[in-house]
């Protein structure tokens, strides 16, 4: 298996249903996502886009779907073919929308008889919800289903999916993986799933941070790592023997140059042929690089209790109206507790109020640093830089270990001093990640923390946390993420 060759002009009956020619386009002044890029796809093509976080996925995406023109060259896409985006976020005025009136907005034409198609695609994303119910009443978790159930009904011939697991339990994971299965149309989605992206891709398109070039790839993901690991490995040995050849080259120029006459002529023509080794060297891929082991440091001199949970609010399922429930949770050091319950249940809301200070029947106590790190990242200024973010986090501003830390981090002398608006979605994760280091909590309050991030980092902070000292509260719906984390006490919310 191999990179295919650059798409070119096609005919058939397998015409390509996408094809960029020579694409470039940059995300604000001298920032490139994609420079001369090549590729197509086919009608029922299902293929995963890859790359590492902040290498401009989800602007493709947005390029695809027209939002973004490019600088030069043309995505080609024939008359009158549909696509559809599954966004990560609801748009504020969407959220005073009825359901059912938030997926008729998805049509340019009124759609008749509506109400069924609804049901069919809330299904698949495994969801039951009135069509009546306005959508800011739904939890986050529910609103990203929402959103991706808004994509399936308009039954695109390019759906574009883009972290569609994000807020998915398990059931809704199989949901969704059955319908992709049978979708006859094509199919490209930005995941960190590996195996939810090997039950369904037949196809990788792989966008490099460091050339700007889209390789494409026949395969899963497992495929693709294969064949990435097999190339760098061919690369670094042909290099190794230039270098090789090369030193010999230079130490006989540097021989032939010291003896004078004809030998200088000599030694220039070896000088030569070490310029022509050295531009025959192979630029080896950076494949994506996994943050480094880090711990998150406990807050000094806190003693007793930390937390202490007695009554807690949540929404009953059936009639979607709070409800209290009774606790008896004291939390101290190097206590984790883990949060459960199905989504629209309210551990968001618990989340949130516990970090604020506002949950009536649980209380912080004083002088305690609480980390909060909250799925949709609104716990971060977006108008900071990345430095700024940063240096806030610390009780005392030390650029030095800001920037170690935010090194271990993957974050780079290039995007330290972008805002956290400009970053992407894993991007900004990391960051907040940072913050935690550098800020040294007493509690962490966590709220699905592995949501947008590189799945090659996971098991790093599920370490962090399993070493982690301090109180520790945790929302997960990935359970191979909580089975590598020490949980002392688990609270159902269902229960």
């Amino acid at each position: 298996m191999a990179p295919n060759a650059p798409a070119k002009p096609s005919t058939g009956p397998q015409e390509a249903v996408l094809r960029f020619e020579d694409v470039s386009f940059n995300y604000g002044h001298n920032y490139p996502i994609v420079t001369e890029v090549n590729f197509s796809l086919r009608k029922g093509m299902k293929v995963t886009l890859m790359g590492q976080n902040g290498a401009g996925k989800s602007t493709l995406f947005k390029m695809i779907e027209g939002s973004f023109k490019p600088e030069s060259g043309k995505i080609q896409i024939p008359r009158g073919l549909t696509i559809a985006l599954s966004h990560q976020v609801i748009v504020p005025e969407d959220r005073e929308l009825t359901v059912r009136a938030f997926f008729e907005k998805r049509f340019v034409e009124k759609v008749y008889d509506i109400d069924p198609k609804i049901d069919e695609v809330l299904e698949v994303v495994n969801l039951h919800a009135p069509h009546d119910r306005i959508i800011k009443t739904f939890s986050g978790g529910q609103q990203a289903r929402l959103l991706l159930a808004s994509a399936l009904i308009q039954d695109p011939d390019i759906l574009l999916l883009d972290e569609p697991t994000n807020n998915l339990d398990t059931a809704g994971i199989e949901h969704l993986t059955k319908f992709l299965l049978t979708y006859e149309k094509t199919v490209l989605v930005i995941s960190h799933d590996a195996e939810f992206l090997n039950t369904f891709s037949n196809g990788v398109l792989y966008l490099d941070v460091h050339t700007k070039k889209i390789e494409q790839y026949v395969g899963n993901y497992y495929d693709l790592l294969k064949e990435i690991s097999a190339r760098i490995e061919r690369e670094n040995r042909k290099n190794a023997q230039l270098e090789k050849k090369i030193q010999d080259n230079k130490d006989k120029a540097n021989f032939f140059a010291q003896k004078g006459g004809k030998m200088r002529v000599v030694a220039k023509k070896m000088r030569d042929e070490i310029e022509e080794m050295e531009e025959s060297k192979v630029d080896v891929r950076k494949e994506d690089k996994t943050i480094r082991p880090f711990l998150i440091p406990v807050q000094e001199d806190i003693v007793g209790e930390i937390l202490t949970i007695s009554s807690l609010s949540i929404i009953d399922p059936k009639t979607h109206k709070p409800k209290e429930k009774s606790a008896n949770i004291v939390m101290k050091k190097k206590q984790h507790l883990l949060l459960k319950g199905p989504n629209g249940i309210g551990k968001t809301t618990l989340l949130e109020s516990m970090a604020n200070g506002s949950a009536k029947g649980a209380t912080i106590a004083k002088h305690v640093k609480v980390g909060y790190y909250r799925q949709d990242f609104s716990t971060l200024n977006f108008e900071d830089t990345v430095r700024e973010s940063l240096l806030k986090a610390m009780d005392k501003p030390n650029e030095e270990q800001m920037r170690k830390v935010a090194a271990s981090f993957i974050i780079t002398a290039d995007s330290i001093g972008k805002k956290i608006g400009a970053l992407s979605e894993g991007q900004k994760g990391l960051v907040a990640f940072a913050r935690l280091v550098l800020m040294q909590p007493g509690l962490l309050i966590l709220d699905e923390p592995t949501n947008h991030i590189n799945f090659r980092h996971i098991p790093v902070i599920a370490k962090a946390l399993d070493q982690y000292e301090g109180a520790m509260v945790l929302v997960s719906h990935v359970p191979e993420f909580v089975e590598q984390i020490r949980i002392d006490e688990v609270l159902d919310l269902a229960k």
